[in-house]
């Protein structure tokens, strides 16, 4: 029986120094797929790969209850969340966030998202520089929160996008960061579970088919509705991982700022390379680092054995770049996408296996739809100059981000086009 490798006595220090590449760069030490390490002293096996993909989410030993962090549970995910559920619990759970994910309501985020774009262009016009990250995340904080029926103020819109991005942006921090994310998470529990009640006692009426509505009067297998708190904690589900998108907004910017030639052949012919330079980025660019799960009865994989309680991390940057699965993975060739049909357990940025059944993001078509309508806007859309700058990569940051937020001047409109903020008709905004 082959004996899985030990990697030191714990981890967590070289973890939180290098996320993205810890643990790839160990399995190529030890000439395998998986090692052994604590992390937060808790016994964990770490493995990458696609093959290590498809068992991390089709295995029925390992479930994600009691697997994350608490750190982790209780700012990015949130307590309750679908995360942390198995089992016929989870199918139906995620089977209301599935419901929101139609073709017609993601094609609605997309429309808003257009005409947010363009509204905060004509802004960008005014000011001297623009920081790309900075401004995204308000963007989409905006579009989100009109698409999913949650009223936001104009005057409140800064600090709402600044709490919603606590949430993903220091969770990974040390700290002060990390200690102002729990306290943002708790005022954005509060303030979403108010959502909810003043939904379900009539005083808030939000457009059927949104996500407020949704989880608002979702019911449990019990038939149960979920306690205000949880709920809240579902529809920051919503909330939170589309303003996350954010950080691959401006890896699309950094891409054509790489790669120029990309940028006009999307200019040129944005039907048929704006799908394969967004998932190319989605590939090539760092998102979050790994995902967890727990064993819940001992079993072997390859003749190594997982026993029962250890904690199992999957690299999912790793695997992103696993040469097995890509050729030449470090090098950014969008046209790999050209016509491949993607398998569940290589591209994994947001999780593999089946999106309906299995743990895979749920929000993973609004992502790439996200990435779309800003790698269009900014190749054909948009005027700007990127001056000079810090654009590498910080591999230590959690999420990773380019280190100046990717700063343009210059930046203006390339159309005359004005587009309301706001559509007349919310039938039309929420794809009713």
């Amino acid at each position: 029986m082959p004996v899985i490798p030990r990697d030191g006595f714990d981890g967590t220090i070289a973890l939180a120094r290098d996320p993205y590449r810890f643990i790839a760069e160990r399995c190529r030490r030890h000439g395998g797929d998986l090692f052994r390490t604590r992390i937060l002293l808790r016994e964990t096996i770490c493995v990458t790969g696609p093959r290590a993909a498809a068992m991390f989410y089709t295995s029925d030993h390992l479930i994600r209850a009691g697997a994350a962090p608490g750190r982790v549970q209780k700012t990015l995910f949130g307590v309750g969340g679908v995360q942390g559920l198995d089992g016929e619990a989870h199918r139906h759970r995620k089977r209301m966030f599935m419901s929101l994910m139609t073709p017609e309501r993601i094609a609605a985020l997309a429309r808003l998202s257009v005409e947010a774009w363009h509204t905060w262009a004509e802004r960008w016009a005014a000011l001297r520089q623009v920081q790309l990250y900075g401004e995204v995340r308000e963007l989409l904080a905006s579009v989100v929160c009109w698409w999913a029926g949650v009223q936001v103020a104009p005057r409140e819109l800064p600090a709402r996008a600044r709490q919603l991005t606590a949430l993903f942006d220091a969770a990974g921090a040390m700290g002060p960061r990390h200690w102002w994310a729990r306290l943002e998470r708790r005022r954005v529990d509060r303030w979403i579970a108010d959502v909810i009640e003043r939904i379900r006692a009539g005083d808030e009426d939000p457009p059927e088919h949104s996500a407020a509505r949704v989880v608002a009067w979702h019911r449990e297998l019990d038939g149960s509705l979920l306690p205000p708190r949880v709920a809240a904690v579902e529809l920051l589900n919503v909330l939170r991982p589309t303003v996350a998108v954010s950080v691959y907004l401006v890896f699309v910017a950094h891409a054509f700022h790489a790669h120029p030639g990309w940028r006009r052949k999307l200019a040129a012919a944005p039907d048929e390379w704006t799908e394969p330079f967004v998932q190319e980025v989605r590939r090539a660019y760092p998102f979050f680092p790994s995902v967890v799960a727990r064993v819940r009865d001992e079993f072997r994989w390859h003749g190594y054995r997982f026993p029962r309680g250890t904690r199992v991390m999957l690299d999912l940057y790793g695997t992103n770049h696993d040469a097995r699965a890509w050729r030449h993975p470090r090098d950014f060739r969008p046209e790999r996408f050209a016509g491949r049909r993607i398998g569940a357990f290589e591209l994994v940025p947001q999780g593999g296996g089946d999106a309906d059944r299995q743990h895979r993001c749920a929000g993973e078509r609004i992502t790439i739809e996200l990435m779309k309508v800003a790698a269009r806007f900014l190749a054909r859309s948009l005027a700007y100059a990127v001056p000079p700058q810090d654009v590498d990569v910080d591999l230590a940051r959690l999420p990773a981000m380019v280190r100046s937020g990717f700063v343009m001047t210059n930046v203006r409109p390339m159309t005359a086009l004005h587009i309301k903020t706001r559509p007349r008709d919310d039938t039309a905004a929420h794809g009713g």
